[in-house]
């Protein structure tokens, strides 16, 4: 558990929750997470979700925990865990399965702890894993949680950055496929995404001139052409272009040398271009512990960065680490926000 330093009650941050998949880890990990008092001396916790629900996860993996049930998230109990029902009747739960009505609560949560966080009843929004799949409605037509919050507050550039500790690491393309990657990369979406980037390692992380990784596109970052063209004709040029506008941008490096050996803690991150260049490295290096953070947006929303575990539901097992560190950072960026906005005004 990290050590946070005591504050007064006007610098609590309302951490606001969405509880995922009924069906999956979430109540686990978010019970695990505040049965341990001393993470809330900075934070008030609140969920979106269903206290039967929450009941129901406690008695199974048989802890005790107790959570504060509130009408409104204006109402939450500083220091304490609190939930707001977004359903009073009960839920039907099938552990491990995937349920139509897993998906609605899925997205009812996620809907009413959105709009708190656009009314400013939370400071910060931490996502329980949701099923991609029945989350699918006529309101939810999106990939996951960041295009939807993408399109909430009308923000289009977004970066999926994944966080452990000094490790970042950015995915460029997003969740599409292989075989569309090298038509989508191009200068304007690889400078987009290191913009992006570099702001964020200023506000959301306090680092001053950050050092940023571009990795290649092709084996050996395309051996002078020998192996692909991508790395002379788009690559090169737009971290010529990135730092001829003062970003740090360096490479590109072959993606198997930057994690095969310790290179990437030479950077403060690191951008791959496709979704498992990225994911594969850090999940090896960081899966209990690492945090998806979306960079760009005006908001602050963490999650951790596994999945709804359906194997292991209700077995008591899943572990709350990636969980509680995405609270952890969820907290952090806010503040770091916050500081950075007052240096800008003196």
């Amino acid at each position: 558990m990290r050590k946070r330093e005591t504050t007064d009650r006007d610098n609590i941050v309302r951490v606001g929750i969405s509880h995922g998949d009924i069906n999956g880890v979430g109540y686990e990990i978010i019970i695990k997470t505040f049965m341990d008092s001393r993470i809330m001396e900075n934070i008030t916790p609140i969920v979106f979700g269903s206290s039967k629900a929450a009941s129901y996860h406690r008695k199974v993996i048989d802890v005790d925990f107790n959570i504060n049930l509130v009408k409104h998230a204006r109402n939450a109990v500083p220091h304490r865990a609190n939930i707001v029902n977004i359903i009073d009747t009960e839920v039907k739960i099938e552990l491990g399965k995937s349920t139509s009505v897993a998906g609605e609560l899925s997205y009812l949560s996620l809907e009413a702890a959105t709009q708190a966080l656009k009314d400013k009843e939370v400071d910060v929004l931490v996502t329980a894993p949701i099923n991609k799949h029945n989350i699918q409605n006529d309101e939810f037509e999106f990939p996951g949680h960041t295009e939807y919050l993408a399109d909430k507050f009308g923000q289009e550039d977004n970066l999926m950055l994944m966080v452990s500790n000094d490790t970042r690491i950015g995915i460029i393309t997003g969740h599409i496929p292989i075989k569309d990657v090298s038509d989508a990369i191009s200068e304007k979406l690889i400078l987009t995404k290191a913009r992006i980037l570099h702001e964020s390692l200023q506000k959301d992380f306090g680092i001053k001139k950050p050092k940023i990784a571009i990795l290649g596109l092709n084996p050996h970052a395309g051996d002078n052409g020998l192996l692909g063209k991508d790395e002379e004709e788009v690559i090169i040029p737009a971290i010529k272009k990135g730092n001829e506008e003062g970003i740090l941008l360096f490479g590109p490096y072959p993606a198997d040398g930057m994690f095969g050996t310790t290179n990437y803690k030479k950077f403060d991150a690191i951008l791959a271009m496709y979704h498992d260049q990225g994911m594969m490295p850090f999940k090896l290096l960081s899966f209990d512990s690492g945090v998806n953070f979306t960079a760009g947006l005006p908001i602050v929303r963490t999650s951790p960065a596994h999945g709804t575990a359906y194997d292991i539901t209700g077995k008591g097992i899943a572990s709350e680490s990636s969980f509680r560190e995405a609270v952890y950072l969820a907290c952090d960026i806010f503040k770091n926000r916050k500081e950075y906005e007052q240096l800008k005004k003196k």
